[in-house]
């Protein structure tokens, strides 16, 4: 029998922006709020006496993402209130890292696994590569705000299909359909494994950020339950989605996935270990002061 070949590829560590990354160094909010006015109500001097806006303001952090999104991508975006309203830098770098996984093929067909409010994914993917996206979520009013994103941009159309996952318990089932093949998947997986952990886990930052003890968990980007938690967190979730891809193997060249955690990789390690794909890459990313990283599997040549 033909053995398995299995390659294990380590970026080397501390890495910072990926070099195509638009939002490299400090925000330029003179720029910013030409393109996007209503930030300039947000605006204050910092300790070092530059421009800034309070970033556990989640009005300013919207705003600042309107006016990234509308300056470096030329989209008019919005969403509802208590979504996740993401980093849009780090973000990118994902989008980025993935055209190197993918050795800069054109013609891209990419599957957003929660694809959120939001939208951030499909949106840099196509503004910056012209890939075409699917984008699948759990939630109805984040598909609905997708959606008003799409139709509220013509950069996006014709590029990005929205799909609703009815089932909590798969990922790709019900989303793929039969004889659809992506050159990729990607996703930014709920990393808590209850809603009391994720405010834990945000009165962790707000001391390590504040440097004192905060008695009120306040995310100041937003957040419904489905995007920041799940039963098991980030290990249940992506041993689910590592599982699950064996099923669609035929399906899509590159499977992906954020790991925030690096001591969560050697439990998503023992999981592909079980399904045994071709390939599998973990590439580090350098985000300002936070470190991730992306775990890539293939069960192809």
């Amino acid at each position: 029998m033909k053995q398995t070949r299995m390659a294990h590829k380590m970026t080397p560590s501390k890495p910072t922006f990926h070099a195509k990354n638009k939002h490299q160094g400090r925000y330029d909010f003179k720029v910013l709020t030409q393109c996007s006015p209503d930030l300039s109500k947000y605006l204050q001097p910092n300790k070092h006496g530059s421009q800034s806006i309070d970033f556990f303001d989640a009005n300013a952090v919207k705003a600042l993402n309107k006016a990234l999104l509308k300056s470096y991508y030329e989209i008019d975006w919005d969403i509802p209130s208590a979504y996740l309203c993401p980093p849009i830098p780090g973000r990118a770098d994902y989008l980025h890292h993935l055209v190197d996984l993918l050795e800069y093929k054109v013609d891209v067909k990419c599957l957003d696994i929660g694809v959120g409010a939001n939208c951030i994914y499909p949106i840099v993917g196509i503004c910056e590569y012209n890939w075409s996206f699917v984008g699948a979520d759990i939630d109805v009013k984040a598909i609905a705000s997708a959606d008003k994103i799409l139709k509220g941009n013509l950069q996006l159309k014709n590029k990005l299909e929205l799909r609703l996952q009815n089932s909590p318990t798969n990922l790709f089932k019900n989303i793929i359909k039969e004889g659809e093949f992506f050159d990729v998947t990607m996703c930014n997986p709920p990393f808590h494994a209850s809603k009391e952990d994720a405010e834990k886990g945000t009165l962790r930052k707000l001391k390590n950020l504040k440097g004192k003890q905060a008695s009120k968990a306040t995310l100041n980007f937003g957040g419904k339950s489905k995007e920041l938690w799940c039963e098991g967190g980030e290990v249940a979730f992506v041993k689910n989605m590592i599982l699950e891809s064996k099923q669609y193997a035929k399906s899509c060249k590159w499977f992906t996935t954020l790991i925030s955690k690096e001591a969560n990789l050697k439990y998503a390690y023992k999981n592909l270990r079980k399904v045994k794909p071709v390939t599998i890459k973990t590439i580090q990313m350098g985000q300002g002061q936070k470190q991730s990283r992306i775990l890539a599997w293939s069960f192809k040549k």
